[in-house]
């Protein structure tokens, strides 16, 4: 369902408040026009958009305006004020949506001629207005907003989950749980295992993780399906090349404490309402020659001297040394 909440129309942003919404907008994403769908417009830091997002939200009975414009006649135009700012609010009866059409300034006692109330009384009267309401491009964009804020919600719902398990086996075990539905919550999406083992040998310590996920049949070839393994191995250990992979079985090592660290971000990233991301390996590390040539064609994980599982396909030598695995190598008998 499409949110409620004011938001500005492309026309709005690109006559209207021209440049001054690229200062907070610079890099072009992959919505229309340019526009990133991860970031709403309804949010882009303007005054006036600021106020047309707080006077009209998701529960109409608090709304919040002035009145109506008496300059538009051919259809309702509400107004807002936040400053010098005015805007005009219409809102579409079929879906519920409030788009801000019309913004400018308040100036010259309504006698300049860029004012706010006379461009809404030349629009009006030429019939210019009716090409303010949104277009295909606006709705386009806002349907790219919905489905990238429900995907954003989905990433975020396994984050939980996954911080839940973490911490169930912060001193070694195996909890399990459901993976959530994208769509529908009665519906059965996968399941996950997560165990924890702490490994103590002579001259090696280290954190043993394994996961293991089962997705429904319907996902389990599908992008929905790797895209939630992914995020469920990124927030457990954000390298996803630090991962080794064998049927539904993803397994990696760590340092000593990794893990208790691990939970601290994640709770931190959560509570922001960010979904974790992945990060490179940035280390070059030692493994065996033999290991090398088929892993980099087949893109598989290869164990280094260190512990640490990566795929070999960076140029290492571009990368700082691993001092573990360097000074672990030097220390074998010659």
């Amino acid at each position: 369902m499409e949110s409620r909440r004011a938001r500005p129309t492309l026309r709005v942003l690109q006559d209207d408040l021209r440049d001054g919404w690229k200062s907070h907008h610079p890099q072009p994403g992959p919505g229309v026009g340019g526009l990133d769908p991860l970031s709403p417009l309804s949010e882009l830091p303007h005054p006036i958009i600021q106020k047309a997002r707080e006077c009209f939200g998701d529960d109409p009975q608090q709304d919040n305006f002035v009145g109506p414009v008496k300059s538009c006649t051919r259809f309702t135009l509400l107004e807002i004020k936040s400053g010098q700012w005015r805007g005009g609010i219409w809102i579409d009866s079929g879906t519920g949506t409030c788009w801000l059409v019309s913004a400018g300034l308040a100036k010259g006692g309504h006698e300049d001629r860029d004012d706010f109330y006379e461009r809404v009384k030349r629009a009006d009267k030429s019939g210019e207005i009716d090409k303010w309401l949104p277009t295909d491009d606006d709705r386009r964009q806002l349907k790219r907003e919905t489905a990238a804020k429900l995907l954003t919600d989905w990433e975020l719902d396994i984050q939980r989950l996954v911080l839940e398990a973490l911490r169930t086996v912060a001193d070694g075990g195996t909890a399990a749980f459901m993976l959530p539905h994208p769509k529908d919550p009665a519906k059965r999406f996968g399941t996950c295992e997560v165990t924890l083992e702490r490994v103590r040998e002579p001259g090696f310590e280290r954190e043993e993780t394994v996961v293991e996920i089962e997705l429904e049949n319907e996902f389990r070839t599908s992008h929905l399906g790797w895209q939630a393994t992914m995020h469920v191995l990124i927030s457990i250990s954000p390298p996803e090349t630090g991962w080794d992979r064998f049927g539904d079985t993803h397994s990696t090592i760590d340092e000593m404490g990794s893990h208790a660290l691990r939970i601290d971000q994640l709770q931190k990233i959560t509570d922001d309402g960010l979904v974790a991301q992945s990060s490179s390996n940035d280390k070059a590390h030692y493994t065996h020659r033999r290991n090398l040539a088929q892993s980099s064609v087949m893109g598989r994980s290869v164990r280094s001297m260190c512990g640490v599982y990566f795929v070999p396909y960076r140029d290492h030598e571009s990368l700082p040394k691993c001092s573990v695995c360097e000074e672990r190598y030097h220390g074998l008998p010659r």
